[in-house]
């Protein structure tokens, strides 16, 4: 490039003013975000297979409930929710809790991210399960009604394993996204990858260096997630019946 002076050295090199090397920044920006990943993943994964669970269910006011709530936060912009949730939250709570959330609350940053990021990604996990369980066939769950089983051992014995099954393949964009999205949770202060690559580029003007390491951060750790996935799928996998992970 005409003009541009490239470093490569530049991640060895200490930060201005400090000891730390830039890639000391990067590595406890990969850290922050794999951990906002990951909780965010678990809270979506509980959440949206409820929510997506109920959404099946015959009563109209519980599907109704779990189907307003999808299009709540499926709806509005993942930024929007998660200035919502950091600054317009801690207002409605009484007096004592908004002062504890806004002075004293560990981590604030991180629990608002994961929090945020969490119930975006449920709407999404929970329409994936409903479709999961929309496939199978209809005599499964009259089966099991059949057999003397409840409604909640009838989705949990025979429903739910295999709609699960089936919804590994969705499911894995759905991780992939949770790490993706992840970096909006910079613009609330959380030190994750894009804070600390926003950060070592003002710091070392050096931003073509530093945007090639984070997108490999980045599809280094989407393909961790993918492979992942790939092998809950072949373990989970029903032969003759689900096909199996490439």
């Amino acid at each position: 490039m005409s003009g541009y002076h490239w470093n490569w050295g530049i991640f060895l090199e200490t930060v201005k003013g400090g000891e730390e090397t830039y890639l000391l920044w990067l590595a406890t920006g990969l850290g922050w975000t794999v951990a906002v990943s990951l909780a965010s993943w678990v809270v979506a994964l509980l959440l949206g297979s409820l929510v997506g669970t109920l959404r099946t269910v015959p009563s109209r006011v519980v599907s109704g409930l779990a189907t307003a709530w999808v299009e709540l936060f499926r709806n509005v912009p993942l930024l929007v929710q998660l200035f919502l949730w950091f600054f317009v939250a801690p207002e409605l709570l009484p007096r004592e809790w908004s002062l504890w959330v806004k002075r004293d609350m560990p981590a604030k940053e991180f629990v608002t991210a994961t929090v945020c990021l969490g119930l975006f990604t449920s709407a999404r996990v929970a329409e994936t399960v409903r479709s999961g369980i929309g496939s199978l066939p209809r005599g499964q769950r009259l089966a099991a009604l059949a057999l003397g089983m409840t409604l909640p051992q009838a989705y949990r014995h025979v429903i739910l394993p295999m709609a699960f099954r089936i919804v590994v393949p969705p499911l894995t964009s759905e991780f992939m996204n949770v790490i993706k999205n992840s970096s909006v949770a910079f613009a609330i202060g959380v030190l994750e990858l894009t804070f600390q690559a926003r950060q070592m580029q003002e710091d070392s003007e050096q931003g073509i260096e530093t945007y090639l390491a984070v997108t490999v951060l980045y599809v280094l750790c989407t393909f961790a997630a993918n492979r992942l996935m790939a092998w809950v799928e072949r373990k989970s996998r029903i032969p003759g019946y689900v096909t199996a992970a490439k």
